[in-house]
């Protein structure tokens, strides 16, 4: 009886350590565990920190429904024709839905701001990153989420748990990232910096960009960033035959409508391409706003308007 006894004891605490912990995380300790994920995240896609961490908190309920605790999908992200990971099978809007299962919580921040990459959510980078109002209420319009007071819910969690902050936060290195760099001030044969990687800045119109390198491709960019080739080229209002300029500018994020600055005076040998990548501003609104057809050029000493539209 004594081994019976001791036997079932063995098995329930095995089963209680295997399953995943029952304690409910609070607000304040999911901000705390994955806020600096969603920097990493904004500085690496663009995609607003106070907006990753609000549809996080709302959609995992802080981290505690079953699909965060289970799969570490902390947005509800659904498995789609090309998921080839491991899934997790829940009712939703239909019976035995199947959900992506993640290693790890980032996987899932990660897959999110690319899901924000689509094409119809392409104008949300057009607003500034602070602009977390706008980021909510966009991502209602563009469909994102079906309740009417789903922009409300993100502003509120935002504002009550003061997101906004982290809006304007640095990157931190992660533990993996901050553990090779104390194995190489130990080690005599440091490793150069891996040939091919850019550093990411940001332009004065809010838009993050690279300088190109002559040994760059857009195959390579592309790769290195985890982007669409489609989508180099159309931040970039470039046809798919042209080849890269080295030491030129190449935005990871969508152009703007409109410039910081209100006018520019054509120098020798610019082109409205050039005025557009110099400024940030889409080549299509360029021409809106100069009253010019697609594929015109200015001349030397012309007015180019940038904010406003050409008087008539």
């Amino acid at each position: 009886m004594r081994l019976i006894f001791l036997f079932c004891s063995l098995f329930i605490s095995t089963v209680i350590i295997a399953q995943p912990a029952s304690k409910r995380i609070t607000r304040s300790e999911y901000i705390n565990l994955y806020k600096d994920d969603a920097i990493r995240e904004m500085h690496r896609s663009g995609v607003p920190a106070s907006i990753t961490l609000a549809q996080g908190i709302l959609e995992s309920g802080d981290g505690n429904s079953a699909l965060a605790r289970y799969a570490n999908n902390h947005f509800g992200i659904k498995c789609h024709s090309d998921w080839t990971g491991k899934t997790f099978i829940q009712d939703d809007d239909s019976k035995d839905e199947c959900f992506r299962k993640y290693k790890h919580v980032l996987e899932s921040f990660h897959d999110h701001s690319e899901f924000l990459q689509k094409k119809r959510y392409a104008f949300l980078f057009e607003y500034k990153i602070t602009d977390y109002k706008a980021w909510a209420h966009g991502l209602k319009k563009a469909g994102y989420a079906t309740n009417p007071k789903y922009p409300q819910l993100l502003i509120k969690i935002i504002e009550e748990n003061n997101l906004a902050q982290y809006d304007t936060a640095k990157a931190s290195k992660s533990k993996k990232e901050k553990s090779k760099k104390e194995n190489s001030k130990n080690s005599k044969n440091e490793k150069p910096k891996r040939k091919g990687s850019h550093e990411v800045l940001v332009h004065e119109n809010n838009i993050r960009y690279i300088i190109v390198k002559p040994e760059d491709s857009f195959e390579k960019i592309a790769d290195e960033f985890q982007m669409g080739l489609w989508q180099l080229y159309k931040y970039n209002d470039l046809d798919k035959e042209v080849e890269l300029f080295d030491n030129g500018v190449l935005f990871l994020q969508p152009k703007r409508a409109k410039a910081k600055e209100d006018l520019h005076i054509v120098g020798t040998g610019e082109t409205m391409w050039d005025i557009s990548q110099k400024y940030g501003i889409k080549l299509s609104k360029l021409y809106k706003k100069n009253r010019m057809n697609e594929g015109e050029e200015p001349n030397v000493g012309d007015k180019i308007y940038m904010r406003g539209r050409k008087p008539q």
